[in-house]
């Protein structure tokens, strides 16, 4: 009795451990190119999607755009028996908050959430911008498709909820199109406030910023290259937490990092022929995007975006110059790319929302051993626990062994000096929380 027990105990633990799940093959062969190129279309066919343009007419300016946007959120909703909360968060932002606002506007936001069955409240979110703009940043008149930047990103969003609106998840999905991004970030300085304000607990953000070219301006054209950008440590850490880092590490290892990190194992594992690259930075240099104002607020928060830009279809009037021919237009978008980028992201959404929570707390030790002692608080519906390590130079983490049901582990023979560590949590399905790295020491 005691073999068969063990046994089963073993098989379980390996078919956890050692099988990848078809459903997320099913939702990256779900996602569909032609509904993204239509959507894409859609939002182009607006002429122009300032955030201080027209939001009267029914056909161009962003005023239509984002009840177009709502519109099909409602759609989705409607056909998976209103699964999706649909709604508007809007903020007044002022002319004189910046000189990118020559005039009083509402930045208004358009969100929808998919419900989790067991943690309603904490939320993995996927967004997209909404606005576009020409070379002059207060230009709100003049045809401004932003075909690449960034209806791309928002119809991935869309998308994303068509397929997985389909599916049931433990976590929420919040499916988010903002706004005045090149305005100064300022739809998701709103929205990071609104979730303080209403102690959202998000797992993380994926901004998708341009997710739809694939020839560069240094002449390299990839379908398959993508970056992560991400931060190294989150800019509301304490003073003991940075002194923490200075004597056991930790200098990469913020939360960002670690959702930046989970989104490169999960792309390796069920999408290997892309070509996740970790870029340890915040953004690109000198430059922001949406998800910064989720990590000033403390939240986890990365951009997923294409590997090589052109800046001639980025920020541009609508010309020909020199033989160049200037302008964010449709033809640059290449819509199969688009699709990848969007699974990439789909299967992420829907591995976390089918995750436990993280432990969140994770004592490390072994001062002057041979092993490394790790605990951590337990996870209510995990099913055990998996522990990381990697070689202090590594982006990466490159080992793991799953530990099961316990509270404590120490890894004998793995030098506590040589090696970063971290935890995560596993649920019944072998889906696994975001790695948590130690926050606190045992003596």
């Amino acid at each position: 009795m005691h073999k068969f027990a063990f046994a089963c105990i073993f098989l379980f633990s390996f078919g956890l451990m050692g099988q990848t799940d078809q459903r997320i093959y099913d939702i990256i062969n779900e996602v569909s190119a032609e509904r993204i190129k239509k959507d894409v279309t859609t939002l182009v066919n607006f002429g122009t999607r300032h955030t201080l343009s027209d939001t009267i007419s029914n056909t161009r300016g962003i005023g239509a755009a984002r009840r177009w946007i709502k519109s099909e959120f409602d759609r989705i909703s409607n056909d998976c028996n209103n699964c999706l909360e649909v709604s508007y968060q809007r903020d007044l932002v002022k002319k004189e908050e910046s000189h990118r606002i020559p005039k009083d506007v509402y930045v208004v936001n358009v969100l929808a959430i998919q419900r989790g069955t067991k943690y309603p409240d904490r939320y993995i979110i996927m967004s997209g911008d909404i606005d576009s703009r020409v070379s002059d940043a207060n230009n709100y008149t003049s045809d401004s498709p932003g075909a690449n930047d960034n209806a791309s990103g928002m119809a991935g969003t869309i998308e994303a909820a068509r397929v997985l609106s389909k599916y049931k998840f433990e976590n929420s999905i919040i499916y988010l199109g903002l706004s005045g991004e090149e305005q100064g970030l300022f739809g998701g300085q709103g929205l990071a406030k609104y979730a303080k304000e209403n102690r959202w607990d998000i797992i993380g953000i994926f901004n998708n910023d341009m997710i739809g070219n694939i020839k560069g301006g240094d002449g390299i054209i990839s379908n398959i290259d993508f970056r992560i950008f991400s931060e190294p440590v989150p800019p509301t850490e304490t003073e003991r937490e940075r002194n923490m880092r200075r004597f056991y590490g930790g200098e990469v290892d913020g939360i960002s990092r670690q959702l930046a990190r989970y989104v490169y194992k999960n792309v390796k594992t069920y999408m290997p022929e892309m070509n996740p690259m970790m870029i340890y930075r915040l953004d690109r240099f000198g430059r922001g995007g949406h998800h910064r104002p989720f990590n000033d607020a403390g939240y986890a928060g990365i951009r997923i975006m294409e590997a090589h830009e052109n800046y001639t279809q980025q920020h541009q009037d609508i010309r020909v110059e020199d033989g160049i021919a200037y302008g964010d237009v449709l033809e640059h978008v290449n819509f199969d790319y688009a699709k990848k980028l969007t699974s990439v992201n789909a299967i992420n959404l829907a591995s976390l929302a089918w995750a436990p929570p993280a432990p969140k707390e994770v004592s490390i030790g072994g001062i002057v051993e041979p092993s490394a002692k790790l605990q951590w608080s337990k996870v209510p519906g995990a099913m055990g626990y998996k522990i990381y390590w990697r070689d202090t130079t590594s982006p990466t983490w490159d080992h793991s062994r799953y530990v099961g049901d316990v509270s404590e582990f120490t890894l004998e023979g793995v030098i506590l000096d040589n090696f970063f560590f971290g935890v995560s949590a596993v649920g019944k399905d072998g889906f696994e929380s975001v790695v948590v790295f130690p926050n606190a020491i045992l003596r």
